[in-house]
């Protein structure tokens, strides 16, 4: 079984975390957070956190753990997620623009320049505007 860190505040942490556990426009993810390192300092157990504030034991764990990483400044902002990674090439777009003429044509409009390279007219539309073309 794996022991959970202790966290052990100084009175400037215990002190923010209270404001944002019971702050009125503080957003609800951080008065969570503010309340799992709360009751974590208090020496609790993940799962007595869990039940108290009807949440996974797992959460708990993360922002118990992240504190640890990056003390409350690693509450206020959730890490970054993996996206789609871009299928756009705007190099491809901007010299495909400036150097070569699409055929039966004199220049390129955005839906010829979109079936040409595989992508949406808005976004042929967005790199032009982007550049100036």
């Amino acid at each position: 079984m794996r022991v959970a860190q202790q966290i052990a505040l100084n009175e400037d942490q215990r002190s923010q975390l209270r404001n944002f556990a019971r702050g009125r426009k503080v957003p609800k993810r951080l008065v969570e957070r503010a309340s799992i390192l709360l009751l974590a300092a208090e020496g609790k157990q993940d799962v007595t956190i869990a039940e108290e504030l009807a949440i996974s034991r797992h959460t708990v764990a993360r922002w118990r753990q992240r504190f640890v990483e990056l003390g409350v400044g690693g509450l206020e902002k959730d890490a970054p997620r993996p996206g789609r990674t871009r299928t756009l090439n705007r190099e491809e777009i901007i010299r495909k623009t400036t150097q070569e003429k699409p055929e039966n044509a004199t220049h390129w409009s955005t839906r010829s320049m979109a079936r040409a390279v595989g992508i949406s007219e808005a976004s042929v539309r967005r790199v032009w505007h982007e550049h100036g073309l």
